[in-house]
């Protein structure tokens, strides 16, 4: 490549970086997955690197995260939140390792943590209350989002102890089981889905209304100290956050060698996705923070951490048919049915294709060969079609015009991106409805789950939801699978539902729009 050459490529990354910054940071809305991002990035790096002349301030090369919306009031952080440099196998590691002790760290001993993907934040305790939070933003001026934290239960609004000041760096983030059961709600309800937790948490916690971000039940861990407090070592310093009423990760460990650090990646790599939360690698920080100080930063990374990313765990299948399901709402929700392939601990035989818009803008057709991975390591989807493998059997998929299962009309409203069954005795959102009366946070009927649902349905015992009310014990016990013990506590579930208060009754009647809060909110008020 020549100096021509190396110009254009920079300026064309850097405009290409700088789009999906954007859409990462201020929207919440990822236009390419991480590794692409961090392949881009790498790249730009090393060329800037190679041809020092066309290295700008603006560069995102040299810039942390993106710019504090308009929406929430600047808060100038007590220190610079920088973001950490990347490394994505163990020569990386090593050079690292090496840079350490070359400039006089000797046996250097590391603390090694899971990087939480999510959303950084910035909380202020004063005399050991709750003051104030707000995000990274550029990593010199963040947003205010102090309403929004405080509706986050995870964030203590009293410390243990009444220390004069506190300022703790931590990582908001949704669980995987928050994760899905946002975007099943968010796809009834004809809202697109999230692409990850980690969106999920960004849009939540930079909500305008913190009311909203109460009902998303978003975590936290404390991870640094940005002010107040003097601490020898990372690990002393999570312990002293912990005794303080601090949620912190306990998932560390303390390595003094290279093989000591790869061991821990390795292990966390094939436990990964039995966390109940997501992470996209691991952390390795030097753990004597006196020696931090003297080792510096620069522009935008310490040089005493690293970052180690995951590769992306994905897999190439065969689209062997698309599928539609409708929900209880009568959104019809488009699904691959693939040839069965083994990713990230099981058999994957079928993924969510969200709506007929990404099945469009992904050209996804059936008998394509694809890529698929785990939405927060949870959900199945297809990230993209692989067209240069087409051998001309291929078809395109066409969302039909009526519902599958009744035969009604399907009707798409204006401006949104689902299609509805709108036949309220539809046996589709019949099944769905009665399934989500029943569960836990609804109507929490024990022993009702989808298969007795089904042999209830089946028998004619169920015709709509005030029907289970009406089941008698006899006809319950002639169903296969049944005797007079299980139709006894079956019928008790049921009986003891009527226990449940207003507001779960509410939610459990599936209206659109009307989730676990407006269910509280609608209760209280009447």
């Amino acid at each position: 490549m020549n100096e021509l050459e190396a110009k254009n490529r920079i300026s064309e990354l850097r405009e290409q970086l700088t789009k999906y910054n954007e859409a990462y940071y201020e929207k919440d809305a990822p236009l390419v997955e991480d590794y692409e991002y961090d392949m881009l990035m790498k790249e730009l790096a090393a060329l800037e690197e190679a041809y020092p002349q066309f290295i700008t301030e603006d560069s995102p090369s040299r810039r942390v995260g993106g710019t504090a919306a308009a929406a929430f009031a600047p808060v100038h952080h007590a220190r610079p939140l920088l973001s950490l440099e990347n490394a994505f196998n163990e020569n990386d590691i090593a050079a690292f390792f090496t840079r350490l002790v070359k400039s006089g760290i000797e046996a250097p001993v590391f603390t090694v943590e899971p990087k939480m993907d999510g959303l950084t934040i910035a909380v202020t305790y004063r005399n050991g209350r709750f003051v104030s939070a707000a995000t990274r933003g550029d990593g010199v001026t963040g947003e205010n989002v102090t309403a929004n934290a405080a509706a986050i239960k995870a964030i203590p609004e009293l410390l243990t102890e009444e220390i004069p000041v506190l300022t703790v760096r931590g990582e908001v983030y949704m669980p995987k089981r928050n994760f899905a059961e946002l975007n099943t709600e968010r796809e009834d309800n004809g809202e697109p889905a999230f692409a990850n937790p980690r969106n999920a948490a960004a849009g939540s916690l930079r909500q305008l209304d913190p009311h909203v971000t109460a009902s998303r039940r978003l975590e936290v861990f404390f991870y640094d100290v940005i002010e107040g407090g003097d601490f020898l070592g990372q690990d002393q310093m999570l312990e002293r956050l912990a005794s303080l009423g601090l949620p912190v990760n306990e998932e560390r460990r303390r390595a003094s060698d290279l093989s000591g650090i790869m061991a821990y990646i390795g292990e966390m790599t094939e436990r990964r996705h039995d966390l109940p939360y997501d992470i996209d690698g691991m952390v390795i920080k030097l753990d004597d923070i006196r020696a931090r100080d003297e080792i510096g930063a620069t522009a935008k990374y310490p040089r005493w951490a690293i970052a180690y990313k995951f590769s992306p765990e994905r897999a190439e299948t065969v689209v062997e048919n698309i599928v539609i399901g409708v929900g209880r709402t009568g959104a019809l929700t488009p699904a691959a049915e693939l040839k069965p392939v083994f990713l990230a601990g099981s058999t994957i035989s079928r993924a969510t294709l969200h709506n007929e818009d990404n099945v469009r803008d992904k050209d996804i057709r059936i008998g394509d060969h694809v890529l698929i991975q785990k939405a927060g390591d949870v959900i199945p989807e297809v990230v993209m079609s692989l067209p240069e493998k087409r051998d001309g059997t291929e078809r395109e998929f066409v969302m039909p015009a009526f519902c599958p299962v009744c035969g009604n009309a399907a009707v798409r409203p204006e401006g949104e991106a689902v299609r509805r069954c709108l036949n309220v005795d539809c046996p589709a959102r019949l099944y769905e409805s009665l399934i989500h009366f029943a569960s836990k946070k609804a109507m929490d009927i024990d022993g009702m789950g989808q298969g007795v649902i089904r042999k209830l349905l089946d028998a004619g015992l169920l015709t709509d939801i005030v029907s289970i009310y009406h089941l008698r014990r006899e006809k319950v016990a002639e169903l296969g699978g049944f005797g007079d013990l299980s139709a006894d506590n079956l019928l008790k579930a049921v009986e003891a539902s009527k226990e449940r208060p207003l507001s779960c009754l509410l939610f459990a009647l599936g209206i659109r729009h009307v989730g676990e809060r407006a269910g509280k909110v609608l209760a209280s008020s009447f």
